[in-house]
């Protein structure tokens, strides 16, 4: 699995995708603090074009501002992490799904050249957070992130940076082929079995910033979920 790329831009439309066939989803839960933000810069980044799809199960103001903002919110009561996100993966139909988390983490200035990557041909571009450091991270989950992704490589044969980034982006096909099965720990999945399956992989470094407003995971309780998913979803695909 590659780790840098460089290509011509073609999120502009001329060539290949352009925003038009984006859609940005993502799960939220009680993220009124930080959706707004979240939303206008990928509205800034796309110039309105690509479609914003959140499912949320907040009992704050968290709906009402990604609607303001124009995105489709799909109601759900909270079931968790995966729930959530497999659900707003498959809701749009537009060709390139792209996966964000809603507390203001991510850069949504480097869609473009996620974007690009998929017009060269990668049917996953996935964002490595630790590839800058990601000081922003609490201490802890940096260790901890470092351990997944040791254990992804060792289970997987293949060389792992960040198994559980939120910013992603795929081809429809994929989220489409596969059945998603995980819950806490469905980001290591939705990176394992598209690499274990063949699909075309690339892990790019993304800068991290601090979160905005609480963290809902339990980080000892969360990370052991999140190792079980990766040794099953990894011994699953190898033995398939």
């Amino acid at each position: 699995m590659s780790r840098n790329a460089d290509g011509d831009s073609s999120a502009d439309g001329s060539d290949g995708f352009t925003f038009d066939d984006v859609s940005v989803v993502m799960g939220t839960y009680n993220e009124a603090e930080a959706v707004g933000t979240v939303l206008s810069d990928v509205d800034d980044v796309t110039d309105g074009r690509a479609e914003v799809v959140c499912v949320d199960g907040s009992s704050d103001e968290t709906p009402g501002i990604a609607r303001d903002h124009g995105a489709t919110v799909v109601r759900q009561a909270p079931q968790g992490y995966g729930v959530a996100v497999r659900e707003a993966i498959l809701t749009p139909d537009r060709p390139v799904v792209v996966t964000t988390d809603c507390d203001d983490t991510y850069p949504m200035e480097q869609l473009p050249e996620f974007l690009d990557l998929v017009n060269e041909g990668y049917d996953v571009v996935s964002g490595d957070r630790l590839y800058h450091g990601a000081d922003a991270m609490p201490g802890l989950n940096r260790q901890g992130n470092r351990a997944f992704a040791l254990l992804a490589s060792v289970l997987t044969g293949r060389r792992v940076h960040d198994t559980t980034t939120g910013m992603r982006a795929y081809r429809r096909d994929v989220v489409e082929d596969i059945e998603w099965t995980e819950n806490t720990g469905l980001s290591a999945e939705l990176l394992i079995r598209p690499l274990l399956r063949g699909y075309d992989v690339i892990e790019v470094p993304i800068a991290y910033r601090e979160r905005r407003g609480r963290t809902k995971l339990d980080p000892f309780a969360g990370g052991a979920a999140i190792a079980k998913s990766i040794a099953k979803v990894s011994l699953e695909e190898r033995f398939r």
